[in-house]
């Protein structure tokens, strides 16, 4: 559903316009209904349509509480997530203690991710993409489907 990046700006109430291509289909998959949450592994937002992020929760709410990891995953995910709600102006205000954590500022970038999209500062995501970029990678390292993947 997602792919794709796009360079945005918020406003200073920290509302950011959602690209006209992804409008459309945000409206008619989940009446414009999304789920905004922390990433665990890199400083960004992970926003979802609602309807994908129901998914997502009932197996997050489906680990075991006991299991330390689990229960860490539990809190931060479902514990960050917000609800929110395309404006008729196609915006969305994303909450100020989500936007300190992704360190969001005026640029950010909205990158695909296929059922979500990401929401990152800007300068950090251009520095993740080029560590990624140059990082070396031998073989043995990829997993098998990757190594057999042919694009």
């Amino acid at each position: 559903m997602f792919r794709g990046i796009n360079t945005i700006n918020l406003d200073a109430k920290g509302r950011m316009a959602m690209p006209a291509r992804y409008r459309e289909q945000l409206i008619k998959h989940c009446s414009g209904h999304l789920v905004v949450t922390i990433d665990t592994d890199h400083r960004c937002l992970l926003l979802y349509p609602l309807v994908e992020w129901e998914q997502i929760e009932r197996e997050i709410e489906s680990l075991s509480r006991f299991d330390p990891s689990s229960n860490r995953v539990k809190h931060l995910l479902i514990g960050h997530a917000n609800d929110l709600e395309l404006d008729s102006s196609g915006r969305i205000l994303l909450p100020q203690e989500l936007r300190l954590y992704a360190q969001l500022e005026k640029h950010v970038c909205l990158i695909g991710q296929g059922k979500k999209l990401e929401i990152w500062n800007q300068n950090v995501w251009n520095e993740q993409r080029d560590q990624w970029l140059t990082e070396s990678t031998t073989e043995g390292e990829l997993p098998e489907k990757l190594r057999t993947l042919a694009l």
